[in-house]
């Protein structure tokens, strides 16, 4: 067999093994996602996903309208203004009570790219103190969440957050969610929102 048939046979079946990304975000609209609360959310003329505190300065989700169990994701961020903000996994929404695992996405020393459990246990786990140089505050940012059966790894702009496992995040199954954070005052931009399952 020829070196170039062998070498695009090698370039299929590293395709077929390791799946491929598929865009969650259009850059035109939310076709995909369901707004749950109150509060802000849109695309601009630059084609980002704008999340922004409405008037009643609630809690507000925006969710995929499928379910994901084992995935890897990638998403971009950047935040203005108080920028509290995370991405949830196999979560499931009612209103404005979600239960699930968020993935922190948060103002300096606030734990980026930690585990949170909400309506449930709280923290499960934050990056080490050291870890929040990595959050380049009102600039764009890199997160990377891997969830396969009870694992879950996180990156921030391609540093290892957190790395755990957990028997009851093992069990769930859910929604991918991006976050607003009560209070008011909270805009955060997002960009090339990725998922490629496992």
């Amino acid at each position: 067999m020829k070196l170039r048939h062998i070498a695009a046979l090698t370039v299929l079946f590293l395709t077929m093994a390791c799946g491929s990304s598929t865009s969650l975000f259009n850059g035109k609209n939310l076709d995909g996602w369901e707004i749950y609360g109150t509060e802000k959310w849109y695309v601009d003329n630059d084609g980002l996903l704008v999340s922004e505190s409405g008037p009643d300065k609630q809690y507000g989700y925006l969710a995929t309208d499928k379910t994901y169990r084992d995935f890897e994701l990638t998403a971009e961020f950047k935040q203005e203004a108080d920028g509290n903000s995370g991405i949830f996994f196999r979560s499931s929404i009612e209103g404005t009570k979600i239960s699930g695992w968020q993935a922190e996405v948060a103002p300096p020393d606030h734990d980026t790219g930690g585990i949170y459990e909400s309506y449930g246990r709280g923290w499960l786990i934050k990056p080490e103190k050291e870890k929040d140089k990595y959050l380049a505050y009102g600039d764009w940012n890199k997160m990377k969440i891997r969830v396969e059966g009870n694992h879950v790894t996180t990156w921030l702009n391609g540093h290892e957050m957190i790395s755990f496992t957990d028997d009851k995040i093992g069990q769930a199954n859910g929604k991918i969610a991006l976050q607003i954070h009560d209070g008011g005052g909270i805009k955060v931009y997002w960009k090339d929102i990725k998922i490629k399952e496992l």
